[in-house]
């Protein structure tokens, strides 16, 4: 996902959204720790090429997959830790978020409303 062009990476992503929809390929990608870091990190990397390189249709399906993540309260929880892109955390993202895009910015803040509303005893990975 890290390599290719827009249109590989946007792909890529939106295959990974769709298992996360799926109440089993959630659970299985938040099953171990080592998975769910795997996942994250990828989604790290297209936040950064986000920076680089901005792409709404990309963005559309990186929030969608962090925000799928941030129903599971293990994952929430390394999510509030420290695995969290900044620029979602603070909301600087949303700068490359089209005018016209609503459906991006509701999920955008009902990321940050999930992950301001964590538990403080989570299970942990």
């Amino acid at each position: 996902m890290e390599h290719g062009s827009e249109l590989s990476k946007t792909v890529a992503t939106f295959i990974l959204q769709k298992i996360l929809l799926d109440d089993h390929g959630l659970s299985y990608i938040c099953y171990t720790f080592e998975r769910f870091k795997s996942v994250t990190s990828v989604l790290q990397s297209m936040v950064d090429c986000l920076q680089r390189e901005p792409s709404g249709r990309l963005l559309k399906h990186v929030v969608r997959c962090y925000l799928r993540l941030s129903e599971n309260p293990r994952a929430k929880e390394a999510l509030n830790r420290n695995l969290m892109p900044s620029q979602l955390k603070d909301g600087t993202i949303i700068q490359m978020v089209k005018a016209d895009d609503n459906s991006t910015r509701r999920w955008i803040q009902m990321l940050q409303r999930n992950l301001s509303n964590a538990p403080k005893t989570a299970s942990q990975f």
